[in-house]
């Protein structure tokens, strides 16, 4: 019987893919398009729920891929030379877990076969961001994601991260 062939992702360094098996690493979380904030003193980093303008809050994809460096100034393409030194990307970002041997998130859409399983372990920022023309001050939309989220997610009633549940008064 003969042994599948391991994963690009396994065998090939970053700076030796193709564009397609590089584009294919990202998982379409959106994260990496959010504001984050770095304290002056302490040089940590603070994430927000402030999407860059061309990111579509609902679907975490940009609006505007092959023209987004010349409508947002700061957009960075990522290279694998530039990874190490980006401190800012979620810790579970493909690009950063390759880069420091860890192997894919077992929810990354090359793992399941779907683009679900993000929205699914929690790691999407789709529905949990809001259009920085719709934001006011990045201080009031501070978040305590990313994070590596669990997959399977543990078993708790879906709900949206927005509602807040609340205790209805007895009449």
């Amino acid at each position: 019987m003969t042994k599948a062939p391991a994963p690009f992702w396994e065998t090939t360094p970053l700076h030796e893919m193709s564009r397609p098996q590089w584009e294919s690493l990202c998982d379409g979380c959106g994260r990496c398009c959010l504001h984050k904030l770095r304290d002056e003193e302490t040089d940590a980093i603070h994430y927000t729920s402030v999407a860059c303008r061309l990111l579509d809050t609902a679907t975490c994809q940009c609006t505007d891929y092959a023209q987004r460096h010349r409508k947002v100034q700061d957009c960075i393409t990522l290279t694998a030379e530039m990874i190490p030194e980006l401190d800012w990307l979620p810790p579970d970002c493909a690009y950063r877990r390759l880069s420091e041997h860890r192997g894919l998130p077992e929810w990354h859409p090359l793992i399941t076969g779907t683009q679900d399983s993000v929205l699914q372990s929690g790691a999407s920022a789709a529905g949990r961001c809001i259009s920085e023309r719709k934001a006011g001050d990045l201080e009031d939309y501070l978040v305590d994601w990313p994070s590596e989220p669990a997959f399977p997610p543990p078993h708790t009633p879906a709900q949206p991260p927005h509602i807040r549940r609340v205790r209805s008064k007895a009449s």
